[in-house]
């Protein structure tokens, strides 16, 4: 396959670019609310626990969760 025919043509521009917008905003808010869980279902501070007490090990754990959700929005949004 040539790399031209990925190319998106002029008059189809707005409405790829209006389709990602949404996608992006739908996925932000997906993460948003995921990461908005993930905090208020914790039974401590996450906060206190990585600003005061410096836990390595809870931030290595939500950034696994942040991918792991970050890999699960973008496979819906890509289908």
């Amino acid at each position: 396959m040539s790399v031209f025919a990925l190319i998106t043509p002029l008059d189809q521009l707005g409405v790829v670019v209006l389709e990602t917008a949404v996608f992006v905003l739908l996925g932000l808010a997906l993460f948003a609310l995921a990461f908005w869980l993930m905090v208020k279902l914790s039974p401590f501070s996450i906060r206190k626990e990585l600003e005061h007490d410096h836990n390595t090990a809870l931030a290595i754990v939500m950034a696994a969760v942040i991918i792991g959700i970050s890999i699960i929005v973008a496979s819906a949004i890509n289908g």
